[in-house]
């Protein structure tokens, strides 16, 4: 069976909400049938997504709501979708937007076309004006649609899909609002001699170090600060609550060493920072999902005794008052080198350094001196819903 090819073609199409915990779980594999035999899919750990979904655990479900679907032919689920509606982005811009995301589907147009009318139908009900997506659940998740790239697995919290996601979507009509690039740097390069004096003469005085775990909650508050203040900006851009970085600190906590937080100090004040994780996603291939017997096992040795050779910097962030200084850029480099040199030591060979909106010239510029490669590119689209 190739990828995206039908299964149970002849069988009627239906869509069913997920409304139980067993509905969640098939909603939670949908992707593994969907992409079965793409080599570079990696399924994800059923216990994390689970908790991903809870608002119990997420503290996302604290500003948004959501509602997901499955479609199936026969006794055979074809497709998924979700359809959410975040408080924050609506108080934020005031524009009537709501998202969709969790697309996995067959290579059928009618499929396609179900799951993002049932989404639409959802949203406008509830006032929604826009859809945006794909958008798993948040901005400050996985968002986009892969489409360039298709080769290689992705990295931890990046998505997946197989060239005829865009394809389909582009003709139920969604068109493309903004693009992103994941770039890889080889963790060994060597700066430009431009580069180093630049740096140099920008900060001086500026002081790195790593994360304070005697302090460790007081200093995963003042990255929020940092985050929320340089992003500010962006497009799309939806803060993290005090919940939602308070629930990322303790994941990062048992999860990586404190020399993988790097923050810059200029005159006694935080002003930059970066967060580089190792990629659990090649730790996790081939566990098909599960921990239990055996898998937790095979996790810990991967994590702890081959170590990944590859990592993602997820978190990154320059306040605002700095980045049109001379001293941005350079605390941008600074952040970027304290990392790679905590990756080169464990015997990291690629890291990715995503998500990186294409028309941020400035932060291109800087990966692409450092010889930082744009290997993957992610879509969003959105439609007004009154077009249909």
């Amino acid at each position: 069976m190739t990828v995206g090819t039908p299964l149970h073609a002849s069988a009627p199409l239906r869509i069913t909400p997920v409304v139980s915990k067993a509905d969640l779980d098939q909603f939670i594999r949908v992707p593994d049938i969907i992409m079965a035999s793409d080599p570079a899919w990696v399924t994800p750990l059923l216990t994390e997504r689970r908790m991903y979904f809870s608002p119990k655990h997420n503290p996302y479900f604290q500003h948004a709501r959501w509602q997901a679907w499955i479609a199936w032919r026969g006794q055979q689920p074809v497709g998924r979708i979700s359809a959410q509606i975040d408080a924050l982005h609506l108080e934020r811009y005031d524009d009537a937007t709501g998202f969709f995301g969790m697309l996995d589907a067959e290579d059928r147009h009618e499929t396609f076309a179900a799951l993002l009318e049932i989404a639409e139908l959802w949203l406008r009900d509830q006032g929604i004006r826009r859809v945006r997506g794909p958008f798993n659940l948040s901005i400050n998740s996985e968002m986009g649609l892969l489409v360039d790239g298709f080769d290689t697995p992705p990295m931890l919290m990046m998505g997946h899909a197989p060239p005829y996601y865009a394809q389909q979507l582009e003709a139920v009509g969604y068109q493309p609002v903004k693009d992103t690039l994941a770039y890889i740097v080889e963790p060994n390069f060597q700066p430009s001699p431009v580069m180093q004096r630049m740096t140099s003469r920008a900060t001086r005085g500026v002081t790195v170090r790593r994360i304070d775990t005697k302090r460790f909650d007081e200093e995963i508050l003042q990255l929020r600060d940092i985050f929320n203040d340089a992003w500010a900006d962006n497009w799309g851009f939806v803060p993290f609550t005090v919940a939602e970085f308070a629930a990322m600190g303790q994941e990062l906590r048992f999860l990586i060493s404190p020399d993988l937080i790097q923050i810059a100090e200029l005159d006694g004040e935080a002003a930059a920072f970066i967060v580089a994780l190792p990629n659990i996603n090649e730790a996790i291939r081939g566990l098909h999902g599960k921990l239990f017997p055996l898998g937790w096992l095979k996790l810990l040795w991967r994590l702890k005794v081959r170590h990944p050779r590859s990592a993602r910097v997820p978190l990154m962030g320059v306040r605002k008052k700095f980045q049109n200084t001379r001293f941005g850029p350079g605390l941008a480099f600074l952040m970027i080198d304290a990392a790679r040199a905590q990756l080169h030591q464990r015997g990291v060979t690629d890291v990715e350094l995503s998500w990186i909106l294409e028309d941020n010239a400035g932060m291109r510029s800087i990966i692409e001196s450092i010889g930082g490669r744009a290997y993957k590119r992610y879509r969003v689209y959105e439609r007004p819903l009154d077009a249909r």
